[in-house]
């Protein structure tokens, strides 16, 4: 699922940016993270593969061709040098760091045990916290909800990619 090493960087400087990986390439990026002593976050969700003979459950990318990665910007060539490695995400040229809450949503979610799919990111709706339950204090968009169930979104915006989860309606209140 998920392997984080401790980083090499001053805890108060390193903050968590989105690594864009080649094609396929996003276990790699971690383990050569790793190796740096670089902190690593890759999510994951399980699903069958089928081939001609066999089917197997195999451990997807929840966000494909991205892998994250926390660390100081001044060592970004350190993350740069990685093997698989295309860019980090930037704005103006420089490495944008994603908020803690966007990953330790997802975090979360993915060591329960609950069902989660990849969806396209919502911009539209209200931001709630899930206040009970296994999710208790994971953030997201509402994107639907009924008597009984509520559609949540988990997203690094800075990506565009997103996870949605149902929950009880009642363990949700506005964030």
């Amino acid at each position: 699922m998920t392997v984080d090493q401790p980083s090499s960087t001053s805890p108060d400087r390193a903050h968590w940016f989105a690594v864009w990986t080649r094609s396929r390439h996003e276990q790699v990026v971690r383990q050569q993270l790793e190796r740096h002593r670089v902190e690593a976050f890759l999510p994951t969700v399980t699903r069958w593969s089928r081939w001609k003979d066999r089917r197997k459950k195999v451990d997807w990318p929840l966000f494909p061709g991205y892998c994250f990665a926390r660390f100081d910007p001044a060592d970004a060539l350190t993350v740069l040098k990685c093997t698989g490695v295309v860019n980090i995400v930037s704005f103006d040229g420089k490495p944008a760091p994603i908020p803690d809450v966007e990953l330790d949503s997802i975090r979360v979610l993915v060591s329960s045990e609950l069902q989660f799919d990849p969806c396209p990111l919502v911009r539209e709706g209200q931001m709630v916290e899930v206040v009970h339950g296994p999710l208790r204090g994971v953030v997201g968009r509402l994107v639907r909800k009924d008597v009984q169930h509520a559609r949540l979104v988990l997203s690094v915006d800075l990506i565009g990619q997103a996870v949605s989860v149902d929950v009880e309606a009642a363990d949700v209140r506005p964030y």
